[in-house]
């Protein structure tokens, strides 16, 4: 829900995680400072309500919210075999059904985020599902099998489709019971969809033969449209035409599009103008803990927001202000506006699916590539992370050196070098 306390109020509240001012802002919010929570042990992916560390603000982990696995023929052919014609036959099926792998808006399943999703799909489900981007079209169309009796078969190839939804699990402060705080693995806002499929089996069967319930064939059992007159025919050998039932489905499915933190949100292409914005009236640097180097917006259009020193010539390109802030289940959402150049921070819409994308400054506008999560520490601790609201991706950087680029990453860096300061100026 959107805020609608004055934007005093909001840097009253962020005050807490302001490393300059934070042992006056705390006194002064009546909070105590608590040590960060333990990160648990093992290499178990994490689940709602584990510890996590300060380390861990700028990651995220893919949390299974919902499977479901059901048999596909992908590949038909009905086909008739009378005396004389039997023993091993080899046929070209058709195409019914194409599966393709995809994971919210990452079809390519290149990033660490869409890789872990998936193997905590095959975890869950416990099916060796396809862990890479691939689809059913890539595979022969080819079945060869023995036939050893006369009858109307159908030849086919078919998978178990998997298919379900995720959340984005990320490390945010939590209040306990006894009033005190936490960082916990907390499921952020939004989710989004998955599809991926096991190894496709191929074989051949007739409308007699006995199978499996919602197995495979006899799901191959049910194309073959016993009923029909197709089935009852049984004086030719060869292809049969395809009846109804057989002829192509859905061509090419693929999930539409959703975004790994917001799925359920279309994208605003609405604009507004800069003097539109709420902005909060403090400033803050958004700086890498304990070094001398922050966050930096671009005098040029053309370039990204960077690493840079603090000095009496930054022209306030390292001061950022909070615009239009919300607050929901301990996380907040913003707009960040800078001060030197006037721009708002975004991943240009074109790299939105890419791992790396570097983040810029372009005029603001209501807009999702805008718009970013921000999880913060214990109150008393300026620690936070960043995570674009639209593609879901965490704020980091390679390396630690003047002029790095701040890009996104679809899992964050597991190094902790997405872990920033918020500190006021």
């Amino acid at each position: 829900m959107r805020s609608t306390g004055p934007v005093s109020r909001i840097g009253r509240s962020l005050a807490a995680v302001t490393a300059t001012a934070a042992a006056g802002a705390v006194a002064a919010l009546g909070l105590a400072a608590s040590p960060a929570a333990a990160a648990p042990t093992g290499t178990t992916a994490p689940r709602p309500g584990d510890t996590c560390t300060a380390a861990d603000l700028g990651t995220r982990h893919p949390y299974i919210k919902t499977t479901e696995v059901s048999p596909a023929i992908t590949h038909f052919k009905g086909w008739y075999v009378t005396e004389g014609t039997t023993g091993e036959q080899t046929v070209s099926t058709d195409t019914t059904t194409v599966i393709a792998v995809s994971v919210g808006l990452n079809d390519t399943i290149e990033t660490s985020f869409a890789v872990e999703a998936l193997s905590n799909v095959k975890a869950t489900v416990g099916l060796d599902v396809k862990l890479e981007y691939t689809s059913t079209s890539k595979e022969s169309n080819s079945v060869t099998w023995n036939l050893t009796q006369p009858g109307y078969y159908g030849f086919y190839k078919g998978t178990k489709k998997v298919t379900g939804t995720y959340g984005s699990l990320n490390c945010n402060r939590t209040q306990q019971d006894d009033g005190s705080w936490a960082l916990e693995w907390t499921e952020g806002p939004g989710s989004g969809s998955f599809t991926t499929f096991t190894t496709l089996e191929e074989g051949a069967v007739r409308c007699q033969d006995s199978v499996p319930a919602d197995s495979i064939m006899a799901k191959a059992q049910a194309l073959l449209d016993c009923g029909s007159a197709a089935a009852k025919t049984d004086d030719r050998a060869g292809a049969a035409a395809p009846t109804a039932q057989q002829k192509p489905d859905r061509l090419g499915q693929r999930p539409a599009p959703t975004s790994g933190a917001s799925a359920e949100q279309p994208r605003s292409t609405g604009h507004s103008a800069r003097a539109a914005l709420d902005c909060s009236a403090e400033a803050y640097k958004i700086a890498v803990p304990g070094k001398p180097l922050s966050w930096g917006a671009p005098l040029l259009a053309d370039d990204g927001v960077r690493l840079r020193p603090s000095s009496i010539f930054s022209a306030h390109l390292d001061n950022w202000r909070l615009c239009n802030v919300t607050e929901q289940n301990g996380v907040l959402e913003a707009s960040l506006w800078n001060w030197g150049n006037g721009g708002c921070a975004t991943v240009a819409e074109e790299n939105a699916a890419t791992d790396r994308a570097v983040l810029r400054t372009v005029p603001c506008a209501e807009d999702d590539l805008q718009r970013f999560y921000i999880y913060r520490d214990v109150p008393g601790s300026p620690k936070i992370g960043v995570q674009n609201k639209y593609t879901g991706s965490m704020m980091g950087y390679d390396r630690y050196a003047d002029g790095e680029f701040i890009r996104q990453y679809s899992s964050g860096r597991q190094d902790g070098s997405g872990t920033f300061d918020l500190i006021g100026v």
